[in-house]
Order: C-alpha cells, then structure tokens, then sequence
C-alpha cells in the first residue's frame, strides 16, 4: 500500500448495492478552489467478479480503503475492463501526514 501526499495505490474494498469486492485501486485528488471541496479520481484495477456484477458499467458505490469509507462513482470500465472512480469532498485515504510527521 502506498498512501503519499496526493493520493493511495492499493488494496480496497468496494460496495455496489449489495455486493462487496475485494479490488486494487490507484487514487489521486486535489482540492478545487472554486467549489471549495476536494475531488478523488482513479481507477479500480480489472476485477471480472465487479464486471460480471456491473454489466450496465456505471453506478454509485462504496469505497473502503482502511483509512475511510466514502461514496464514489463508477463510470464505465475502459478497453482493459479497468474502472474510473470519482468523488467529492473527504477520500478515502489520508491526505499529507499528521502532526508528529507519521505517515
């Protein structure tokens, strides 16, 4: 798992209704001025368990990385059967280190 200050790469747990995938993702964000709210991005990395549950390929869903749990989006998966996640305000991995320097 790397988590760094713009982002996190590794392990996930994803909740679309009522399914739950174990998956590996790859997320970024920054925080937008204008609308004053953080924005996340990514990909979950192919799983053919999520893409057998999401033939439709787009829905809303929940992300757990083990640092949060937050609302996403999943739009449809790319070529590589790869999804792009979204969402706004709080992500779902730590963004820059505490206090003390930790990670």
């Amino acid at each position: 798992m790397i988590a760094d200050a713009d982002g996190y790469s590794g392990p996930a747990e994803l909740t679309a209704g009522a399914e739950r995938f174990d998956v590996q993702v790859e997320l970024r964000g920054h925080f937008q001025p204008i609308d004053g709210r953080y924005h996340w991005y990514g990909r979950v990395a192919r799983n053919d368990d999520l893409s057998a549950a999401l033939p439709a390929g787009s829905a809303g869903a929940v992300i757990d990385t083990g640092h949060g749990a937050v609302p996403c989006r999943l739009s449809e998966p790319d070529l590589w059967h790869r999804y792009r996640i979204t969402g706004v305000s709080t992500p779902p991995y730590r963004i820059g280190k505490d206090p003390a320097g930790a990670e």
